[in-house]
């Protein structure tokens, strides 16, 4: 126990004045002799003896509340953590800051991170003389204290929001650690955040709980610095489905509009990178606008098509015009390339078994190609023609159900695909005799072996993704719900054997059996899938995948040509953390690469040998970055922010409570309310309420009892 006012604890010697004038005021009796007086003193004995007993209770109620009125006015105070400490005692306080930028909300023309600070430098000084200070943010970065007050305030002031910060646990953990090993009895950290949800991972979390419910004389204060109904429109993520895309197709770029806290209309603008044929300068061109109307809490899917795109790489970003109160979650940006319509060539026996239209039309539909619009030029031969061909100016080629073929074909084959183009075997029932499927050349191509057919006839077979992770399940893992494959039966297929080094299965059937597969040779791929894309539905058919509605039919063919042709899987567009991979093909030999970041500074990186590709350590800027290698056209990538770190919904008191757990956590909002806390937590809880409280009670009962007993 301490006192704030030690001097007044003297008071209690005035609990000396009640004994006294008990004494000096105690009425003493004459003596008179009667004769007759013998049985009245036996009569006054009994009384005499309550009598004494009121007195006595009296000057212990007055003495008591004497000494509670003076020891009441000293102010104790009483410390629960088994420790005390003076208010003034050196302590060892971190500071930790949530320097994300969702801290540059702008309220009253101030930013929640300028507001932190504004607190933090009036906090500084009132810590005690001596403390030791740190200074630290949710960026990542080597901790430890300053080596004066003045070095932390130009810490503070130096603070800024930061595209890849951690979550405040993992912040507060690394103060934790610091402050322990401080030799100061007390520890303070002081945590400035604006309590978004968004910052409070619940994994974190967990892991966060248990280290501050161990820690001995610690207090942690929460400053709030966030503003309690925050009003904001904000954009989600960016989705492009086609991020390589044909000369002929279209550009679908879509994403959501909140509106957190206020509503209205709130236009949304698409603009590309473009150069401006009139100055010959590149600027932001407007291509598409959209208007959104939106409630409080509404979102808004948003969807913008752009058409008529020349060959190469291409930046644009989606932004809200007029911008609000968090300019971080205005601007979404991406990158995207066009080439030219990509060059398949489909080879199919002569069959009455066969309809090689299914897979053309799949790919070119009649009505894109009559309007220019089909992204693919297909041209269609028989299999005897095939050796005759010259491959090198098709980006993929089809094997419909293809008949044996010989080991020079298989040898050309496999020359086609090193070379970095892409193979597709489709297998039906002209596979055989299967031998010449089983030479060393066709085995070269080949994922695995062919064992025998296996039949089906139950319609319980049917394709049967199991993870969609894989380029060519993008479409349908985009799609809402689940796609009807038991509509579309397998009726027959072909059953493999062992799958080659470095094959893997995309699409298993609902019995396990291998249904579309992979294998890398070389630069390029091999696609295989064990019955037939073209199959005739009248002829005892060996699948009903291309009948009826047949859109999952339609798009497993496109998502397979694309990935074979690679546009499906070179990335452009990425989020802060991610590692970037590029392909480094097109710099003609080139290694070195400069990268053009999206504040105009330049840094230089090495393409990676053997796989010739570019590889960067995350990006920390949200923008559109170039890449140049010399004489090789540029090339570049996108880098957005996670969409939940933009998020303004913010955490209750209670659910703080709840997740932190700590009795040593407390909330404050002002600087009276951290004076407060941090008073607590020094000097303990005071008694002063308390112990004036008693005085009042023992006053009213004194009053009560003397005048009952002097009215006797």
């Amino acid at each position: 126990m301490t006192f704030l006012n030690v001097s007044l604890v003297a008071g209690t010697v005035f609990i000396a004045l009640p004994i006294i004038l008990h004494l000096l005021l105690r009425r003493r009796p004459r003596r008179v002799e009667f004769p007759a007086i013998q049985f009245v003193r036996q009569r006054q004995l009994p009384q005499k003896r309550r009598l004494r007993i009121r007195h006595w209770l009296l000057l212990a109620l007055r003495v008591g509340l004497i000494g509670l009125l003076s020891l009441a006015l000293a102010r104790p105070s009483v410390i629960f953590s088994g420790d005390w400490v003076l208010q003034e005692e050196p302590v060892a306080a971190a500071l930790v800051f949530d320097t994300s930028v969702r801290m540059e909300y702008r309220h009253e023309n101030q930013t929640r991170l300028e507001a932190a600070k504004q607190l933090a430098t009036w906090l500084l000084a009132e810590l005690p003389q001596q403390s030791e200070i740190a200074v630290l943010s949710s960026r990542a970065g080597p901790v430890a204290f300053e080596v004066d007050r003045a070095s932390a305030r130009e810490r503070i002031r130096r603070l800024e929001s930061s595209a890849d910060s951690q979550p405040l646990p993992t912040a507060i953990s690394r103060a934790l650690e610091l402050v322990q090993q401080s030799q100061q009895r007390l520890r303070e950290i002081y945590i400035f955040t604006d309590l978004a949800r968004s910052a409070w991972p619940s994994q974190s979390l967990a892991q966060l709980r248990p280290q501050l419910e161990k820690a001995f004389g610690l207090s942690v204060y929460l400053v709030d610095v966030g503003v309690p109904e925050p009003k904001d429109f904000g954009l989600g993520g960016l989705e492009l489905p086609r991020q390589i895309l044909s000369s002929r197709g279209t550009l679908i770029v879509q994403t959501q509009v909140e509106a957190t806290g206020v509503g209205g209309a709130c236009p949304v603008q698409l603009e590309l990178w473009e150069e401006d044929p009139k100055t010959g300068q590149r600027s932001w061109q407007k291509r598409e606008e959209k208007l959104c109307q939106l409630q409080p809490g509404q979102k808004e899917q948003v969807v913008f098509r752009l058409r008529g795109l020349s060959a190469g790489v291409h930046q644009g970003q989606v932004r809200i015009v007029g911008g609000d109160a968090l300019p971080a979650n205005d601007v979404r940006y991406f990158t995207f390339e066009v080439k030219p319509p990509w060059q398949l060539l489909l080879v199919a026996p002569d069959s009455v078994h066969l309809v090689p239209a299914f897979v053309t039309e799949a790919l070119a539909p009649r009505e894109f190609r009559l309007t220019g619009q089909a992204r693919y030029d297909c041209r269609l031969i028989r299999q005897e023609e095939l050796s005759a061909v010259d491959l090198s100016q098709y980006a993929a080629l089809f094997l419909l159900d293809p008949q044996p073929l010989e080991d020079a074909l298989w040898q050309k084959l496999v020359s086609y695909v090193a070379d970095g183009h892409g193979l597709a075997i489709c297998l039906g029932r002209n596979a055989q005799p299967m031998d010449s499927f089983l030479t060393p050349a066709a085995q070269t191509l080949l994922p695995a072996p062919l064992q025998m057919q296996v039949r089906r006839p139950d319609y319980d077979t049917y394709l049967a993704p199991a993870d969609r992770q894989h380029p060519i399940l993008g479409e349908f893992r985009r799609l809402s719900g689940s796609v009807p494959w038991d509509a579309f039966p397998v009726l027959c297929y072909w059953q493999l054997g062992e799958l080659a080094k470095g094959a893997s299965v995309i699409i298993p059937y609902t019995d396990g059996g291998p249904a579309l597969l992979e294998r890398v040779v070389g630069k390029g791929r091999v696609l295989m899938i064990t019955t037939p894309l073209t199959d005739h539905t009248n002829q005892e058919p060996w699948n009903l995948l291309p009948t009826g509605d047949a859109w999952p039919y339609l798009i497993l063919v496109n998502e397979m040509a694309a990935y074979l042709v690679g546009a499906a899987e070179q990335q452009l567009n990425y989020t802060v953390g991610q590692t970037v991979v590029m392909k480094a093909e097109a710099t003609a030999g080139r290694r070195s690469f400069v990268i053009t970041a999206p504040d105009g500074m330049t840094f230089t990186a090495q393409a990676e040998a053997p796989a010739n590709q570019l590889v960067l350590t995350p990006p920390a800027v949200p923008g559109n970055y170039r890449v140049h290698s010399g004489g090789s056209p540029d090339t570049g990538f996108s880098v957005n922010l996670p969409p939940e770190h933009t998020r303004l919904d913010r955490l209750t008191p209670e659910e703080i409570d709840q997740l932190l757990g700590a009795k040593n956590v407390r909330l404050a909002r002002s600087q009276q309310e951290i004076n407060r806390h941090v008073s607590l937590g020094r000097v303990g809880q005071e008694l002063f309420p308390f112990l004036i409280g008693l005085v009042a009670c023992l006053w009213g009962v004194e009053l009560l009892v003397a005048n009952r007993f002097y009215k006797d």
